[in-house]
């Protein structure tokens, strides 16, 4: 079945979700109630709309129900998140390969935001302060309370945190300048890299970096990597067309540190991922077409 949506205006109060969906749509109400508990619906009365997960839920007139079905997106599944640390106010995950930041209006099943939400005990609100790209892993802080939202997104748009990344290259960094600052804008705004070759493999040609960044621009450390003629692992996207990788090999782009002096309490914070979530030379060596 392909992708569609469904925007039905509440005429009647004694309407039910499913009654609405069931007589707009050629679903069960098995499937109907799936998307649902995905996320595939919203409800709006004038400007505010949100999402909705309750298929009981009392309608009002007036409300608008706009539902987002897409098979596709529904089907997709993506590995557990980890949790690091619950700080209650705000907690710290690692995000697998696959899993998205924040949902769009077709779901949000995949994203760390959901899983945050529906793995703590007891359940708490999720709200993002900061992003990793889909295809990067490692680590993410999600915020439970408003007051921890407002500080934590402060502190990332002040870059008042320390924060490292390690990748795995095509090519030997080794012999570049140690460490390496890389200023290549990114879409015409000011971005800055530091680069510091952690391990070269000569068999494989592979070079394992530590990364600092001070700038956080879309595909920063992507683009600067391949800007220095040294494209990170399995990215499909910045990276040499040419390479083929195999389907299982993801792009080797980890968030694997944190550091950072905790604006709601005054506390130093330093989170490290295990070493056996980060990038391996030999493993991904191993993958390589």
């Amino acid at each position: 079945m392909d992708s569609f949506e469904r925007h039905i205006k509440v005429d009647h109060s004694e309407s039910s979700i499913l009654s609405l969906l069931s007589d707009s749509c050629d679903l069960s109400a098995a499937e109907i109630k799936n998307a649902i508990a995905k996320g595939a619906l919203w409800i709006g009365r004038g400007k505010k709309v949100q999402r909705l997960r309750r298929v009981k839920k009392a309608l009002k007139v007036g409300e608008e129900l706009h539902f987002y079905y897409n098979p596709k997106v529904l089907d997709q599944i993506v590995p557990e998140a980890k949790l690091v640390a619950d700080l209650v106010s705000y907690s710290v995950w690692y995000k697998p390969y696959g899993m998205l930041s924040q949902g769009s209006k077709w779901s949000d099943h995949t994203t760390i935001s959901r899983w945050a939400q529906t793995h703590l005990t007891p359940e708490r609100p999720v709200f993002i302060v900061h992003r990793l790209d889909r295809a990067a892993t490692g680590l993410i802080i999600i915020a439970h309370t408003k007051a921890a939202a407002r500080a934590l997104s402060g502190m990332f748009e002040q870059h008042a945190l320390e924060k490292h990344y390690q990748i795995i290259v095509h090519g030997n960094h080794s012999e570049h300048d140690q460490p390496e600052v890389i200023t290549q804008e990114i879409d015409g705004k000011s971005a800055q890299s530091t680069f510091n070759c952690l391990e070269h493999a000569p068999s494989s040609n592979l070079s394992l970096i530590d990364v600092k960044i001070d700038s956080g621009r879309k595909h920063q450390i992507r683009l600067h990597a391949a800007g220095i003629g040294l494209p990170v692992v399995a990215d499909r996207l910045h990276g040499d067309k040419s390479q083929q990788y195999a389907d299982d090999l993801n792009l080797q782009l980890c968030a694997v540190t944190l550091d950072f002096t905790c604006p709601l309490t005054g506390e130093e914070r330093s989170f490290k991922l295990d070493d056996a979530l980060r990038p391996n030379l030999k493993s991904v060596a191993a993958k390589l077409v």
